[in-house]
């Protein structure tokens, strides 16, 4: 099932590439839209993801709302998996004993 795809309008992110290959991304949130699309517990998750060609304005990347949850079988898989993770001595390492 295809979800459609949420982005989020109210920001921008340009990127500075230095000439030493280093870079950083500033950004910015409008406050309005993160508290609209915010879950219950007052998280919005998004997902940042580059442009092809930077805008008109410079801008480098854009933001999606990341609607992803898990099902029920992917957390018992990660309980169980934690589970086994402590009760497996062969995972002790030398200076454990």
């Amino acid at each position: 099932m295809a979800v459609d795809k949420i982005y989020i309008n109210m920001c921008w992110f340009r990127e500075k590439v230095f000439d030493d290959g280093s870079s950083l991304i500033n950004c910015a949130f409008k406050v309005d839209e993160l508290q609209e699309l915010a879950d219950e517990k007052g998280w919005v998750n998004m997902v940042i993801k580059k442009r092809r060609e930077p805008n008109e304005k410079g801008y480098t990347h854009y933001a999606q709302l990341d609607t992803w949850k898990p099902d029920g079988s992917q957390i018992q898989n990660t309980e169980s998996e934690a589970e086994q993770s402590q009760t497996n001595d062969d995972d002790k390492l030398p200076w454990d004993d």
